[in-house]
C-alpha cells in the first residue's frame, strides 16, 4: 500500500513538472514601452500628492493609536493616584 502512494506522488511530480516549465516559458514577457509611457506622463505632482496620500495613510492609524495612548495613561495615572490617595488614608487609621 505504501509503495503505491509512493509510486503515485513519483507520477505526478514527474508529470508537473514539465507543465509548471511549459506554462512559466509561454506567458509573454511584460511591455517595456507601457511601464514607461506610464512613467513619462506621471507629473511630479502627481507623485507628490500620492506620496502624501500614502503618508496619511500611514500617519492616521498612528496617530490614533497615540491619542488612545494619552488617554490611556491618563486614566491609569488617576487610578495611581486614588489608590495612593486610599492607602493614605488607610495608613491614617
Amino acid at each position: 500500500m505504501h509503495s503505491l502512494t509512493r509510486t503515485r506522488n513519483i507520477l505526478l511530480t514527474a508529470l508537473a513538472m514539465p507543465m509548471l516549465g511549459l506554462a512559466g516559458c509561454s506567458a509573454s514577457p511584460p511591455d517595456a514601452n507601457a511601464a514607461g509611457d506610464r512613467a513619462a506622463t506621471a507629473t511630479p505632482q502627481a507623485d507628490a500628492a500620492s506620496d502624501t496620500a500614502l503618508r496619511d495613510a500611514i500617519q492616521a492609524p498612528q496617530d490614533k493609536a497615540r491619542a488612545v495612548e494619552d488617554t490611556l495613561q491618563q486614566a491609569a495615572d488617576a487610578q495611581r493616584a486614588a489608590i495612593d490617595a486610599a492607602e493614605a488614608g488607610d495608613a491614617s487609621n
